[in-house]
């Protein structure tokens, strides 16, 4: 299993892959916000174990492995902001939130929350009775 720091990494890789067709190291240092020597460092680790395949100056492709992994961390973390959003926390905390626990939570923890949110969205009453109690309670 990859190491929180680099499901980071595949994350990104993925997402710009999957919008723009390509990620480059200077693309992917800007979306996490890191120096592009660590993220040739961190692919270079990646390549190594067989989440992509990397070609100096060439870019790079994910391996069906590293796709797999990239959709399921994708969907893990769209998850967990459906959650929260369900759950009411406000927009501008949801992202940070995400990033601080994503990578503690297990995958029978996100297979469960998968359920919750489901169960949310199956009946919009049952929303609406989530923001009633919040209320009530913000009120008291």
């Amino acid at each position: 299993m990859p190491t929180p720091s680099m499901e980071d990494y595949i994350e990104q890789i993925y997402i710009l892959i999957e919008e723009k067709g390509y990620a480059r190291v200077s693309d992917i240092a800007e979306a996490l916000s890191v120096h592009p020597s660590s993220v040739t460092k961190m692919v270079q680790k990646l390549d190594k174990d067989e989440y992509l395949i990397y070609e100096k100056y060439r870019g790079l492709i994910l391996t069906p492995k590293g796709k797999k992994i990239g959709k399921r961390l994708v969907y893990r973390h769209e998850l967990l902001e459906q959650l929260l959003t369900i759950i009411g926390v406000k927009e501008e905390n949801i992202y940070h939130d995400v990033e601080g626990i994503e990578h503690h939570l297990s995958w029978d923890s996100i297979d469960r929350i998968g359920d919750l949110v489901q169960f949310f969205e199956e009946d919009s009453n049952r929303v609406e009775a989530l923001k009633d109690i919040q209320k009530n309670s913000e009120e008291h």
